[in-house]
C-alpha cells in the first residue's frame, strides 16, 4: 500500500449499559465529555459521548433493540477481560472527579514505571473496569 492510501482507524468502544442516561451522565462528568441530542427518540437506548468532535464511546442499554452481544445482562461479567483505558491531559482534576463520582477505585493513582504515567483504576456504574491515564512521560 501505498502512504496515501493508508486506512485510518479510530477506536469507537461500545459497552453496554442499564441505564444509558444515568451512564452518560456519570461519564460526561468523569471524562468532560458531551452526549449527543438531548431530544433524540432514542435517548434512553443509545448515546454517543464526544470529546469536542471526536466520538470516545457509545452506551448501549441491555437487551434493547435485539443486538447481538448486546442481550443476557447477567450472563458473564460485564467487561470481564476487558478494560476501558483513557488519556487524561488533567490527571489531578479527573482523580478529584473520580472521588466525587463516589466511584469505586480499584487501585489508588500511582505511577506505571513502564510508560512513566500516573494511573487510577476504577469501576463505572455498571462494574465495567475503568483506567484514566496521564499522558505517557508525564511522571518522570
Amino acid at each position: 500500500m501505498r502512504p496515501s492510501s493508508r486506512l485510518t482507524v479510530r477506536p469507537q468502544p461500545l459497552i453496554a449499559v442499564k441505564d444509558v442516561k444515568a451512564s452518560s451522565a456519570w461519564y460526561q462528568t468523569l471524562l468532560q465529555l458531551h452526549g449527543g441530542d438531548p431530544n433524540h427518540p432514542h435517548r434512553l437506548i443509545y448515546d454517543r459521548l464526544m470529546s469536542g468532535e471526536t466520538l470516545v464511546l457509545q452506551l448501549h442499554r441491555w437487551d434493547a433493540e435485539e443486538h447481538p452481544n448486546l442481550m443476557g445482562a447477567d450472563r458473564a461479567p460485564h467487561g470481564h477481560g476487558v478494560l476501558l483505558w483513557f488519556e487524561v491531559d488533567d490527571f489531578d482534576a479527573a482523580v478529584e472527579r473520580v472521588r466525587r463520582l463516589g466511584a469505586r477505585v480499584i487501585e489508588e493513582p500511582h505511577v506505571n514505571p513502564a510508560p512513566q504515567h500516573r494511573e487510577i483504576w476504577l469501576e463505572d456504574l455498571d462494574g465495567y473496569v475503568i483506567v484514566l491515564a496521564s499522558p505517557d512521560g508525564e511522571a518522570s
